[in-house]
């Protein structure tokens, strides 16, 4: 069973989420949460797979919850967003969420996507994409990102990343490089340890910012 807890502030729309997840026979609701304090408070006392976090909360909004959950290694966390609040999104990926979903998500997809991220793998809404290409497109131009940092991976752990920064789950980067697909997550896991980033969707982008 999928454990996870829904973090969201309006009493309606989490009664929707809820009855959506309670809906799938594989995914149990641990608990439910209307702010950001509560969130992390359950986070620590239930230990969720996954938190299911709205990003405008009271007390502590989605963000810094996000991060205080990642930072102690709690559960991951999978973000609802809208489509007019992308500084909410890029708040939230350098907290370390694993994933970011549309709040008009069908109910299929946001199981599955509950199912994904409760994987280990990130997951990025296309819409949520777009949105984050457009932004880094229209932003000031940036310093480009140092290969050097890279230096401290082993070769395989260089070609797992280049395959996160291709969108690929961990049974596709298994496939790719003829390896278990246990032996990815452990490659994951060590790769993100070296790179001290919190999630595989922050490798992801700094996959896509080297160009490997």
């Amino acid at each position: 069973m999928i454990r996870v807890l829904v973090a969201e502030d309006q009493a309606a729309v989490r009664a929707g989420l809820v009855l959506i997840l309670r809906s799938a026979p594989d995914i149990e609701v641990a608990d439910e949460a209307a702010d950001g304090e509560q969130a992390v408070a359950l986070a620590r006392e239930l230990r969720p797979d996954v938190v299911l976090m709205d990003v405008q909360m009271p007390l502590l909004d989605g963000v810094s919850a996000t991060g205080r959950i990642v930072e102690e290694r709690l559960a991951d966390v999978l973000v609802l967003t809208t489509f007019d609040l992308d500084e909410y999104v890029f708040g939230a990926l350098r907290a370390g969420a694993a994933g970011f979903l549309l709040k008009n998500t069908d109910a299929a997809d946001l199981l599955a996507a509950v199912r994904t991220v409760a994987r280990g793998e990130g997951l990025i809404a296309p819409a949520v994409t777009r949105r984050l290409i457009a932004a880094f497109a229209a932003g000031p131009v940036r310093e480009p990102r140092d290969a050097a940092v890279l230096d401290v991976l082993t070769r395989r752990e260089r070609e797992v990343l280049s395959c996160l920064g291709e969108g690929l789950s961990n049974a596709g980067i298994a496939d790719r490089l003829d390896m278990a697909e246990a032996t990815v997550k452990t490659h994951v896991s060590r790769l993100l340890g070296k790179l001290e980033l919190r999630s595989r969707v922050q490798a992801a982008v700094l996959a896509q910012e080297l160009g490997i």
